[in-house]
């Protein structure tokens, strides 16, 4: 894991080098206690989700595969 500190205000931008064009840029808004708020600035056709709910989903797929013909709600 790549560890980063950054103060409000600040970002990080992933990909954008030769071979990769930008792909996400995060930036902290905000620090309150510990609370901290993130902005991200990705393109339209890049879905963002909290770790959290992206588990869901992709246990939910890996479910509904191994159940033939049968479709599974995901509860997003």
């Amino acid at each position: 894991m790549l560890v980063i500190s950054r103060k409000s205000n600040e970002s990080v931008v992933v990909g954008g080098n030769d071979r990769f064009e930008r792909l996400l840029k995060v930036t902290v808004l905000e620090i309150d206690g510990s609370r901290v708020r993130l902005g991200f600035e990705v393109d339209s056709d890049v879905p963002v989700h909290r770790f959290e709910v992206w588990e869901r989903f992709h246990t939910g797929v890996r479910r509904a595969s191994s159940q033939e013909g049968k479709t599974m709600p995901l509860g997003l």
